[in-house]
């Protein structure tokens, strides 16, 4: 316990010396530091002491070495004076002259030694300031020669940085130059290619035009009879695939483009506004146009900046334009919004202006930083803001490329697929947040220029006013890019979502069932409208296909259908005389045949009748078998003269009426059977070659239409490609001669300089030099006094 106090009254004890001592710390720091101001006052003090003993001194000097030189002359004077009076005295012994007379020369030196003494006071007085003069006119002179030197090393620092940047640009330039060279002969080698490759294309155009002339001639008929139109096997054209009308996803996008079209014109606002500022200040800093004459960079930059409403204004009435095409009876997709591409080709010229701008935004900078007040921390800040200009126009062009993407397929529909669109957006929504970051950066960095050149002495109001609406526009700037960028970000889902596909697909629709998508949504409303009146009943897709191929194949065969009955007619009249002539035919046949009964039934008769009689009868048959073999050839003979030809559309018949042939009517039968099924089997295979034939000419026809729509499509992208490549071209040579020329300026403007600045060189050496003679020719008069 008794340890326990002494600890505490030990650390109690130790506490109150610490307090002590630390007061007296704090007591000792101030006497510390009131003795270092005591010691830098008094050094003060001591320097001036010694700075008037040397004054002093250099003043006894000079006195004491003016008394010698005074004395030195009492001396001389004394002398004179001396020899004087001894001459006074010798003519005084000599009785020559009388004591007047000396009495008078006497005075006559004192007087004289007076003059003198006075004169040489004034004189001494007189050096005393020209010497003080002089040696202050020459320490003013040499600070004026070392501020000289200093500012001609200076701008000979700045002429030799200058030298070899624009040395190296011209290098860089020449090097261009002659890349731009190559690459235009590369590409006047494509051209010359590309020609070549049109010309081959065109013949083989007109080639396979003339061919398919030709054979469509020769097939049309075969395929207006044989193969009527189906449009189930076309899905493009087929109406079960065309897509609902989708009126959320309308109303969504015509609230979304509402939403963008009012940001987008807090953005112009902003654009116009910072423009203006950026122009008004170019007339004010670094040089008032009121009272000055602007550089020619600047004012050419001003004249760029003055146009800036042309540019930016058609942003605004383009996408006016575009949310005004979107409503809830049309069909908002990429496909389907030409309005997009003037949009697009709009927001391209304002970044072909920023690119114009941009070089002399940089040198307006560059001519602030060459300012005589512009500070260290000024400039670093100029520098700063030529990088986010130039971030900022980077960041233009990339939303150009990417918003002329997203332009294409309403020009082309086979420009882009869904995937890739998706890609756009993305990447477009994260370039809008990065234009958001350098317009961020660079209103920054513009409020701490503002705040530092307000620290410079030549500030004006003017020029703060103007300031402080272009840091106001900046941060309106700022707001809307930021705004733009979570809008986006916030609506992706929406840009990203198709919105519309045709059924079992998952592509997107092209405009022709976007057009039949509108027309059912008309046909719906119509019918939902006259629901309640009496109407008739539809018919099934698949019967009313079936109908129509019908219909289509009854309409094109009309023609060959009442060719077919007249030919049919004169078959039938044809056939109706043949059938006369058969008939007659065919009852002298049966008297004919009669005849020949009769004879038979009474040759039978005749021989029955022998058969009973005697042998000599044997004689008499064979006399009338010879006698009816005679009759029968008579009979054939007479009937050979009588040879009817029978002729028919199917063939040719010749009929002669023997004997063995009247009665053979089944081989006769037999016979025209034979030739009918020979004709019909000839028939049917002509009939199924014809066939194969409008087949086979149908399906080169359908090849080579396919091939000449992709000789068409290849045609149409070698003139795009040719045309794009014109212009690349033509930009190019642009791009180059504006970069020939603002160097070529730039240069003459850097000459102009140059020699200027030896022009004020010169007049300071001339000026040193008078000043130098000046001070050697004030020394020679003071070492001649």
């Amino acid at each position: 316990m008794a340890n326990v106090t002494d600890l505490q009254t030990k650390y109690t004890k130790l506490a109150q010396e610490y307090s002590k001592l630390r007061a007296q710390n704090q007591v000792l720091k101030k006497g510390v530091v009131d003795e270092q101001a005591n010691s830098a006052s008094l050094k003060d003090q001591l320097k001036q002491r010694d700075q008037s003993l040397r004054k002093q001194e250099q003043e006894m000097d000079s006195l004491t070495f003016r008394n010698q030189q005074l004395a030195k002359r009492v001396e001389l004077l004394q002398e004179e004076l001396a020899a004087s009076e001894a001459k006074g005295k010798k003519g005084k012994n000599k009785g020559d002259s009388p004591s007047q007379h000396g009495l008078q020369t006497q005075s006559v030196f004192n007087e004289d030694l007076r003059k003198k003494i006075e004169e040489n006071e004034r004189l001494h007085i007189q050096f005393y300031e020209a010497d003080e003069q002089h040696k202050k006119r020459e320490s003013e002179l040499r600070l004026r020669l070392e501020e000289l030197q200093r500012d001609s090393e200076q701008h000979q620092a700045v002429v030799d940085g200058l030298t070899t940047k624009y040395m190296e640009t011209i290098e860089r330039l020449q090097n261009d130059k002659a890349r731009l060279e190559v690459k235009t002969q590369s590409l006047d080698r494509e051209a010359k290619e590309c020609r070549l490759r049109t010309e081959e294309c065109q013949q083989q155009l007109k080639r396979c035009q003339a061919e398919l002339n030709r054979q469509v001639k020769q097939s049309s008929s075969v395929i207006q009879e044989k193969v009527p139109f189906n449009d189930t096997k076309i899905i493009d054209y087929n109406s079960l695939n065309v897509p609902a009308h989708n009126r959320r996803h309308q109303v969504k996008a015509r609230d979304v483009s509402g939403q963008a079209l009012s940001f987008l014109q807090d953005l112009v606002a902003a654009l116009l506004n910072f423009h203006s500022y950026t122009e008004q200040r170019v007339h004010i800093y670094p040089l008032d146009s009121s009272i000055e004459l602007i550089s020619p960079l600047n004012q050419k930059f001003s004249q760029y900046l003055h146009e800036n409403a042309a540019y930016v204004r058609p942003l605004e009435e383009s996408f006016l334009q575009l949310h005004q095409s979107i409503t809830e009876d049309t069909v908002t997709i990429l496909e389907t919004t030409p309005k997009l591409k003037s949009f697009a080709d709009n927001f391209s010229s304002y970044t072909h202006f920023l690119q114009k701008i941009l070089p002399y935004q940089l040198k307006s900078f560059e001519e602030e930083c060459e300012a005589p007040l512009c500070t260290v921390a000024l400039s670093a800040k100029n520098r700063e803001l030529q990088k986010d200009m130039k971030r900022m126009t980077s960041v233009f062009e990339k939303l150009q490329s990417y918003i002329n993407l997203l332009a294409l397929p309403s020009v082309r529909q086979d420009a882009m697929p869904h995937s890739s669109t998706s890609a756009v957006f993305t990447q477009l929504a994260a370039y809008l947040h990065s234009l958001h970051d350098a317009t961020k950066e660079m209103s920054k960095h513009y409020n701490q220029k503002a705040s530092l050149e307000q620290e410079l002495p030549t500030v004006t109001q003017k020029l703060c006013t103007t300031t402080d609406c272009l840091l106001g526009s900046l941060g309106s700037l700022t707001s809307s890019t930021g705004k733009i960028a979570t809008f986006f970000s916030n609506n992706l889902d929406f840009f990203t979502s198709s919105g519309y596909s045709p059924r079992g697909s998952t592509l997107t629709i092209n405009p022709l069932q976007a057009e039949n998508m509108l027309a059912n949504k008309k046909k719906a409303a119509a019918y939902i409208q006259a629901i309640k009146k009496p109407r008739p009943q539809s018919v099934p897709y698949t019967e009313a296909l079936s109908n129509r191929r019908i219909l289509t194949s009854s309409t094109e065969s009309r023609e060959g259908l009442t060719q077919q009955v007249q030919q049919s007619q004169e078959k039938i009249a044809r056939l109706e005389q043949e059938k006369e002539h058969w008939l007659l035919e065919a009852q002298l046949g049966k008297v004919r045949l009669e005849k020949e009964n009769q004879r038979i039934a009474d040759l039978e008769a005749q021989l029955a009748a022998t058969l009973a009689g005697s042998p000599s009868t044997q004689a008499i048959i064979t006399g009338i078998s010879a006698q009816t073999l005679e009759e029968a050839e008579t009979e054939q003979k007479a009937a050979g003269k009588e040879t009817t030809l029978c002729t028919s559309l199917v063939g040719m018949l010749c009929t002669t009426p023997t004997v063995e042939h009247v009665g053979d009517e089944e081989s006769r039968e037999q016979l025209i059977k034979t030739h009918y099924m020979a004709r019909v089997g000839e028939l049917t295979t002509q009939l199924q070659i014809s066939d194969s034939k409008a087949v086979h000419f149908y399906s080169e026809c359908r090849a080579l239409a396919k091939r000449l729509a992709f000789a068409e499509k290849s045609r149409e992208a070698l003139s795009d490609e040719i045309k794009e490549a014109n212009q690349k071209f033509s930009n190019l040579q642009d791009e180059l001669a504006t970069i020939k020329r603002s160097y070529e300026d730039q240069l003459s403007m850097m000459s102009d300089h140059l020699c200027s600045m030896n022009e004020t060189l010169t007049k300071q050496r001339e000026e040193i030099d008078t000043l130098k003679l000046g001070t050697k020719g004030n020394a020679k008069k003071n070492k001649g006094r």
